[in-house]
């Protein structure tokens, strides 16, 4: 099954909002991911300052629906300006899938991240469409067989 989740960026503030947003829908943060908690990488170095800033936050709102959210600035490429500090986000239940939505959806536009397994453990891309709209498209991996058996080749 395909989902659309709301994914909002703030400029330092996530988690204050975030807690905010619980206080109004309730439930409890799956996951709660700080820029420290990243791998190191030479190529997205974190300032000391930026490292408990929130890297990744979910929270559900019902069965379908996932608030999801980020801090970002000009240290991570781009500060947030209303009209670009939200994406839709797409989950899909295979890596198939996922890269026909991402390869469809993306033609005319701009690729931010192109799609990849993360150290997450999904597959994920980032890109804006010919319109404009930012989108988020993502496959967990945690034992997916499509790795797996590419693994074995």
């Amino acid at each position: 099954m395909t989902t659309l989740n709301p994914y909002l960026i703030f400029n330092g503030n996530c988690e204050e909002a975030f807690n905010f947003y619980k206080s109004v829908f309730g439930g409890d943060f799956p996951y709660v991911g700080k820029f420290k908690d990243m791998p190191e990488n030479s190529d997205y170095v974190v300032e000391e300052a930026n490292k408990e800033k929130i890297m990744h936050i979910s929270l559900p709102i019902s069965k379908e629906t996932i608030l999801m959210g980020s801090d970002s600035s000009e240290a991570f490429g781009k500060a947030s300006v209303i009209g670009n500090n939200f994406f839709v986000s797409i989950f899909t239940d295979t890596v198939e899938e996922v890269t026909r939505i991402y390869k469809e959806l993306s033609k005319g536009g701009k690729i931010k991240m192109s799609l990849a397994k993360t150290f997450w453990e999904s597959y994920f891309g980032m890109f804006i469409d010919k319109f404009g709209i930012h989108w988020m498209v993502t496959c967990e991996l945690k034992g997916h067989k499509y790795f797996e058996d590419k693994n074995k080749k």
